[in-house]
């Protein structure tokens, strides 16, 4: 019962603290506070490596109330390094749960604390930035909150970590075509999400998932008919590899598809630079214009990055004609690029948001069909 919980504190870098109740395992946990503002998809969220190194802080006031499947992981574990909620769900109601959501948590040593004002917790962070924090539970709680903020100060900062090689497969693997197989593409997993290659399968896309690690050469030996880039953690900036294979694919002119770390791969490539946001974009209600048609979409997001480049100018880089195409209505922040001929012929494109979002909304879907059609005028 939540009256039986043991108590919990958290400490941001910056000294603020909050108090509650311990929520899934019990102990020390240390990472990038950053705020959810989804309402559902949790278990998508949890298993997205995206989320590897950061203590996600959920805007909704209950949790948990579905329970835990067995259908819904985005990838192989839970990589959030600790969870924060408000009110959490006394048991899970729902035909597809095996088990709670904090029972997981603790099954998979993630440390959580409940029972703490997240309203007053994200007004803090979106006013002073994402900056780290640490989970103290049972007896840590207890240790003099000097020793704490010690622990937090000392915990590496996210601007300048290289952490795609660490999510990603250690060796490729086949996702078949559905179907017919139409395609063939070479997929970089950068922290990819089960759904990612899923949607391209659906659409008769023979996919070969390749480490972060994988060379030119490997990319080559795939035949592949296009190249994809996925989402993961980290600092842009520290891609140096990917930055180079994503170049020597635009080189030999494949067609080429980024999302959320692939975009800003993508940026780097073409020559622009990347800057940390101030608390970034994460939840599944962000507002994006797809600027090729004009059409407002609400989107799913995780990033603390983004790319810098011109909204309302074209940029000429070795590979083609770059511009922005789409754009957060919130804040201006890029969403897309995109790669052109000087005929106007589509070569590239990019996306920030994440068009496979299982958990919805599905509004951006369409970017699927989009790099098919990209494949079907490169055959």
């Amino acid at each position: 019962m939540l009256s039986s919980r043991e108590p919990a504190i958290l400490i941001l870098e910056d000294g603020r603290t909050f108090t509650g109740r311990a929520y899934g395992r019990v102990g020390t946990t240390v990472g990038e506070a950053v705020f959810s503002t989804g309402m559902t998809g949790y278990q998508e969220t949890l298993t997205d490596p995206s989320y590897h190194r950061q203590v996600v802080v959920m805007t909704a006031p209950h949790v948990g109330n579905t329970g835990w499947n067995d259908e819904d992981d985005e990838s192989s574990r839970i990589w959030v390094a600790g969870y924060v909620v408000r009110d959490p769900a006394v048991r899970p109601s729902n035909w597809r749960s095996r088990r709670s959501l904090e029972s997981e948590l603790d099954r998979q040593g993630v440390v959580g604390i409940s029972d703490l004002d997240t309203r007053a917790l994200t007004r803090h962070l979106r006013e002073r930035g994402a900056m780290r924090a640490g989970i103290f539970s049972g007896p840590a709680a207890g240790m003099p909150r000097e020793q704490l903020l010690a622990q937090v100060t000392g915990a590496p900062q996210m601007a300048g970590a290289a952490l795609a090689a660490e999510v990603a497969t250690k060796e490729a693997y086949v996702v078949p075509a559905v179907g017919e197989r139409r395609f063939t593409v070479a997929a970089l997993d950068l922290g990819i999400k089960a759904m990612t290659p899923e949607l391209m399968a659906q659409r008769g896309i023979e996919v070969h998932v390749l480490p972060a690690t994988a060379s030119v050469e490997q990319v080559r030996e795939v035949r592949p008919d296009g190249v994809f880039f996925s989402n993961g953690p980290g600092d842009p900036a520290t891609a140096d590899h990917e930055v180079e294979l994503l170049k020597a694919v635009l080189g030999e002119g494949i067609p080429y598809f980024g999302i959320c770390f692939g975009n800003q791969i993508f940026g780097r490539a073409l020559g622009f630079g990347t800057y940390k946001l101030k608390y970034g974009h994460r939840g599944i209600n962000q507002p994006v214009m797809d600027r090729t048609t004009g059409k407002v979409e609400v989107t799913a997001h995780n990033h603390g990055f983004a790319v810098d480049a011109p909204l309302d100018a074209d940029t000429e880089t070795p590979f083609g004609s770059a511009r922005v195409s789409h754009v957060c209505l919130n804040d201006d922040v890029v969403e897309g690029l995109e790669l052109r001929t000087p005929e106007g012929e589509l070569t590239a494109f990019s996306v920030q948001y994440h068009p496979e979002a299982a958990a919805g909304p599905h509004d951006a879907a369409y970017l699927f069909d989009r790099f098919v059609s990209l494949l079907e005028g490169s055959k």
